[in-house]
């Protein structure tokens, strides 16, 4: 076992302006009320006296194992992959730039709770002071993290709903190419996850079972324990530079999540009308003004950085993605990134089903099922968590009119009106 306490020569780090003296402060108070302790197997095992010190302890121990992984994550969560990667991602990064608007984000994390302002907090001040101790790492992008940021990439699965929408009809819509959608090979290789939850009847030993076994690419996630003196106490996989356990267990229950094939996105066929240089979509009987803005993405070059510009559309339904038949497509999908991060942290602290199942009453993990077993001899299967209550007698497996009234979502299906299964 190596152990070390987590005050690394705060002193040395000169400061030259009050921020940075205001930074080194915050992590000298983090640095002394942190162990991390790495098991024969370079396993992280992080305590803090408090919740806000584990979250530090393990993004740094994360950084420590592989800070490129975590940077990454985060380029391509606030929409910066190309400043990295060159031209190649410009649609990519438009893409995550249409759904993440810094702006926005920032009031987001600006309303949050204390608690969870208190948590993102630390997980930047963990990052920074990462590059601060180790100034042979060079960032591709992100040379100082900021709080909101965690918002950004707060749910861990593999691939988010966002990615749903296709790069090339994006580039064709606001490129103006005509390039094809290349087709499905005639063989996909599987993916998404297994789990087993088994009830006490069914073991030898009469407790209940979980097995979590999460198809993902070998090095996606990091494995980690967390544990604080304000009753956090989680073992699991957190992907990278996230600072919750997205499926592990603590010392009552396990969760373990699935991907899910619920309908939690749709598509709407907005008719356009042009007026001058002014554009509208219909809606009942109005004729509403489609919103517009400009969005820029920089990327890099070979002689230095470049940016292209977009002027984009959304309507109430969401942004426009890309033309069908002669009409633009918009598309709406789940944007809760506070709740979805409260969502992800919280079930972490989870002791009871109760409990659990309070967390998923936010509705916030649009893409998972969850295999569940706890200490008490329970066990469950929820399929989904967010699943919108919409009109039956529309194909919601294809884009649907989005000019009828008709179409709107009508809420989302409650926990109870959720198809669970439960002992």
């Amino acid at each position: 076992m190596k152990k070390g306490l987590l005050i690394l020569g705060l002193a040395a780090i000169v400061c030259a302006t009050p921020q940075a003296q205001n930074e080194s402060a915050r992590w000298s108070a983090y640095a002394k009320n942190i162990t991390i302790t790495r098991d024969d197997w370079g396993i992280a095992h992080v305590h803090g006296k408090t919740d806000a010190d584990a979250v530090f302890g393990a993004v740094y121990a994360q950084a420590e194992d592989d800070f490129n992984r975590v940077e990454t994550n985060f380029i391509n969560g606030i929409g910066r992959l190309a400043e990295a990667e060159g031209e190649k991602e410009i649609w990519r990064d438009l893409r995550q730039k249409l759904f993440i608007d810094p702006v926005v984000v920032k009031k987001e994390y600006d309303g949050s709770p204390a608690w969870l302002k208190k948590l993102m907090d630390a997980w930047a001040d963990g990052l920074n002071f990462y590059l601060s101790k180790h100034p042979e790492t060079k960032p591709r992008v992100i040379t100082h993290f900021e709080p909101w940021m965690a918002l950004t990439f707060s749910e861990g699965s593999i691939g988010g709903d966002i990615e749903k929408v296709n790069l090339t009809q994006l580039e064709n819509f606001y490129g103006g190419t005509k390039k094809e959608t290349a087709p499905e090979p005639d063989y996909v290789e599987p993916t998404g996850s297994n789990g087993a939850a088994i009830a006490p009847s069914n073991t030898a030993g009469k407790h209940a079972l979980l097995l979590i076994n999460p198809h993902t690419s070998f090095f996606f996630r990091s494995e980690l324990q967390m544990t604080s003196d304000e009753g956090l106490n989680a073992y699991g996989a957190s992907t990278w530079g996230q600072f919750f356990l997205y499926q592990g267990f603590n010392e009552r229950l396990g969760w373990m999540h699935t991907s899910s094939g619920v309908d939690a996105i749709d598509e709407y066929l907005e008719t356009i009308v042009k007026k001058g240089d002014k554009v509208f979509y219909k809606y009942g009987t109005e004729e509403r003004p489609m919103m517009t803005s400009t969005i820029k993405v920089p990327y890099k070059t070979d002689k230095g950085m470049a940016e292209r510009t977009f002027t984009v559309y959304k309507t109430h339904h969401g942004p426009v993605v890309r033309e069908l038949d002669g009409k633009w497509v918009s598309i709406r999908l789940m944007q809760e990134n506070v709740k979805a991060l409260t969502q992800s942290y919280m079930r972490t602290k989870a002791r009871t089903m109760k409990a659990y199942e309070e967390t998923m009453a936010l509705h916030a993990n649009s893409s998972n099922n969850t295999l569940y077993a706890d200490a008490d001899g329970n066990i469950a299967m929820f399929y989904a968590n967010f699943i919108p209550k919409r009109d039956e007698k529309y194909d919601w497996g294809k884009p649907v009119d989005g000019s009828t009234p008709a179409t709107e979502w009508n809420g989302l299906l409650s926990f109870n009106e959720s198809p669970n299964v439960v002992n």
